[in-house]
């Protein structure tokens, strides 16, 4: 394992709701090595989104620091930030996003050529990570025509595309049947063997959590190490406000 390549530091995020104030994060620390995946568990409305925003530079914490690659995130300008989120830090979510009207490979090189690459080098690369997550033969087509595991594959591949230092994905396999989330899952893993990749995933999905290097489970606002060897208690046993 290298060094990390994630750190968050006391993070808190609070939300004002009617009178009332709600600490969503309330110091919560978090280290990720490269070439990890992490889980992050805890049931719907626990903060695990609120944590991926936070990490990954869409949504700015109330204290706290983050880094990326050593880089203190939340002290670069606007612009520099928006480099770092497209060259350095990726995201799935539950639903892929892909563009309706856009190919498989055009979804995938899009990022690319936001990050100042041509369109034959994109498009490259694109081909490649493609073929990494098995869709080799299904790169002209659409969304539409793609099954909902093929999509998810193709928004993992975008994800991808750039080479990030670190994945951030949010309930990846929640919109899923079982066998299609299995396979995302084992997906991920080989991801990760073979390409080096690292992942944060946000899960209340206990199988998903029993596939990761790490378990961490959000409790009142903070991050604490997983206990016992039954994934389902990790979820169960999990709180916190929002």
């Amino acid at each position: 394992m290298s060094d990390a390549v994630l750190e968050g530091s006391g993070l808190e995020r609070r939300f004002r709701s009617g009178e009332s104030i709600l600490d969503v994060l309330a110091g919560a620390d978090i280290r990720v090595r490269g070439g990890e995946i992490v889980a992050v568990v805890g049931p719907s409305g626990s903060g695990k989104s609120t944590l991926l925003h936070c990490l990954g530079g869409l949504d700015r914490p109330d204290a706290g620091t983050v880094r990326v690659e050593g880089q203190d995130l939340w002290a670069l300008r606007e612009r520099d930030l928006a480099r770092v989120r497209n060259r350095r830090i990726a995201f799935v979510y539950q639903f892929h996003h892909l563009l309706p009207d856009f190919t498989a490979l055009e979804n995938v090189l899009l990022p690319r050529l936001i990050a100042g690459a041509g369109r034959e080098e994109a498009a490259e690369a694109a081909h490649r990570v493609l073929e990494s997550v098995g869709l080799a033969a299904r790169v002209t087509h659409s969304p539409g025509e793609l099954s909902g595991g093929e999509q998810q594959r193709v928004a993992v591949a975008r994800a991808l595309v750039n080479e990030p230092a670190i994945v951030l994905a949010d309930e990846p396999s929640g919109n899923l049947d079982l066998e299609t989330s299995r396979s995302i899952h084992a997906l991920l893993q080989r991801l990760r063997d073979e390409r080096g990749a690292t992942f944060l995933v946000a899960t209340h999905d206990p199988t998903l959590a029993g596939t990761a290097d790490r378990v961490l489970r959000m409790d009142g606002g903070r991050l604490v190490e997983a206990e016992g060897s039954d994934p389902s208690t990790w979820v169960a046993t999990a709180g916190g406000a929002a």
